[in-house]
């Protein structure tokens, strides 16, 4: 058994986006130019060295990764360019296009998570942080951009996003799923009584959300009702409740 308590719930809407970095930069180098061979540090701040060349040298013009991009042509071509890219990814952001439908509700500011398949038992947080202000016609989709912090660095530029837009946020009575019974269009629990008796009793539900059913009528907070073993139950039986 278990006591209903209010959860927050709220309505999703899910979609897709490509992660881009808050700033990135490419230099493009000759291999003749390098004094040295090329050995790039992972992380650089703002003014340190990022490469000494014959004739000047590159300085980081903000803090963030190093990498290239790719070697063109022969790479014993001395002749032939590096690209060194240089990006601050302590902020990404992603564009998203989500469904007309939806135009009423999504604004600035609503909270999003975000997944990725490089780590996708970790769940990063965001806000909408611009919303369109026309419907593409040929599309019936309003883009968005969603702003997500990432101090570490885990999110990777280029890589695709899975976006859930929660909106219509709230705190209602919840139950878990595994305590409600559909017997054709109605719903019913069983409400324990302070005698362990159960009680069959019909609700309304809302939404559901993580494995909880909004409650919308036919329980109050406090209410103890019948959350697993539901087949072991009868109504107006006497059961040995174990709390969950």
């Amino acid at each position: 058994v278990t006591e209903v308590v209010k959860n927050n719930f709220s309505e999703k809407i899910e979609s897709f986006g490509t992660a881009v970095s808050k700033k990135n930069e490419s230099f493009r180098i000759k291999r003749s130019d390098l004094v040295a061979e090329l050995d790039l540090k992972k992380y650089v701040k703002k003014g340190d060295l990022i490469l000494k060349l014959k004739d000047k040298n590159i300085i980081a013009p903000f803090s963030g990764v190093l990498g290239y991009r790719g070697i063109t042509g022969d790479i014993l071509d001395s002749n032939k360019s590096i690209i060194v890219t240089l990006d601050d990814n302590s902020v990404i952001y992603s564009d998203l296009k989500i469904p007309e439908i939806f135009a009423s509700v999504i604004k600035k500011g609503l909270p999003i998570s975000a997944k990725f398949s490089g780590n996708k038992n970790k769940i990063y947080n965001g806000t909408v942080y611009a919303v369109s202000s026309r419907i593409n016609a040929e599309t019936r989709s309003l883009l968005i951009r969603v702003k997500i912090d990432n101090e570490n660095s885990e999110l990777i530029p280029g890589s695709l996003l899975e976006v859930t837009v929660n909106y219509n946020e709230r705190n209602s009575l919840g139950i878990p799923d595994t305590s409600i019974m559909l017997e054709g269009d109605k719903i019913y629990v069983y409400k324990v009584s302070e005698k362990n008796i159960t009680n069959k009793t019909e609700i309304t539900i809302g939404i559901r959300d993580a494995g909880y059913v909004e409650v919308l009528s036919g329980l109050t907070e406090g209410d103890k009702i019948v959350a697993e073993g539901l087949k072991k139950v009868r109504p107006k039986g006497k059961i040995k409740p174990i709390n969950k």
